[in-house]
């Protein structure tokens, strides 16, 4: 069975660090993306893969790292965005600049991997998931930007299933709860706004990375090569349930 070639953006957070440790574990040739050069070395060389150092939000920076993707390994099979970025403010409060690091984090760097995959992965077919969120589909407050740009991924991801389908390209998105990383350290941390998050996953947990990144080795497996232009909640039940005791 040939090796699958898989390219991580945002490896080096919460999820796609989990998701490169999952992957290392089997017959994968890894690209590990990010823009932190020191945190990106130091992971590629702990799971034995290559590096690669970008900002995911440049579409030349991201079509760079899909043709060295190419120029090495011959080949890709699956290309992952878990860039992103998490902000809670409501929007008199945003500034224009927020504003738009919230979309550049999260919605440019989605179009970009999309972009580069269909320049690079239309004869040969393979998978790119990309990383929306429970809040863009249920009313949070406070998350306006943020659930804005994670739309726009749900809305890309269908767009792009049907556009790339007849290339063999299966697009498809997770759409996590809140998941304990670096990222939502500031909610998590704090008892009060920890208590209140957890009264909204009905499972009565917050996420771990790995739950996320199990899902989204599921979606690059090629033993499920019929999924496409779906958006997978992995949120222990934010989205869609409410348990009342």
């Amino acid at each position: 069975m040939q090796k699958q070639v898989v390219v991580i953006l945002g490896a080096t957070g919460g999820i796609g660090s989990a998701l490169a440790r999952r992957l290392s574990q089997k017959e994968t040739f890894l690209l590990l993306a990010g823009r932190d050069q020191e945190k990106v070395n130091n992971l590629a060389s702990e799971l034995h893969a290559k590096g690669f150092v970008l900002d995911a939000t440049k579409f030349e920076h991201v079509e760079a790292c899909a043709k060295h993707a190419i120029d090495t390994f011959g080949d890709i099979h699956a290309i992952v965005n878990c860039v992103g970025g998490f902000m809670l403010k409501p929007a008199h409060l945003t500034t224009e600049e927020e504003w738009r690091h919230m979309l550049a984090v999260n919605l440019d760097s989605a179009f970009a991997t999309v972009r580069a995959a269909g320049r690079y992965m239309r004869k040969s077919g393979g998978v790119v998931v990309l990383v929306s969120s429970a809040a863009a589909r249920l009313g949070l407050s406070n998350h306006d930007a943020v659930a804005a740009a994670k739309a726009g991924v749900i809305g890309l991801t269908l767009a792009s299933a049907a556009t790339y389908a007849a290339k063999g390209i299966r697009v498809n998105a997770v759409a996590p709860g809140l998941v304990q990383t670096q990222l939502s350290e500031r909610i998590t941390s704090n008892e009060n706004s920890r208590k209140v998050s957890l009264g909204l996953h009905a499972i009565g947990r917050l996420g771990e990375p790995d739950d996320v990144a199990s899902m989204i080795e599921w979606l690059v497996d090629p033993a499920n090569s019929w999924v496409t232009g779906q958006v997978f909640g992995v949120d222990g039940g934010l989205g869609t349930v409410r348990a009342y005791t």
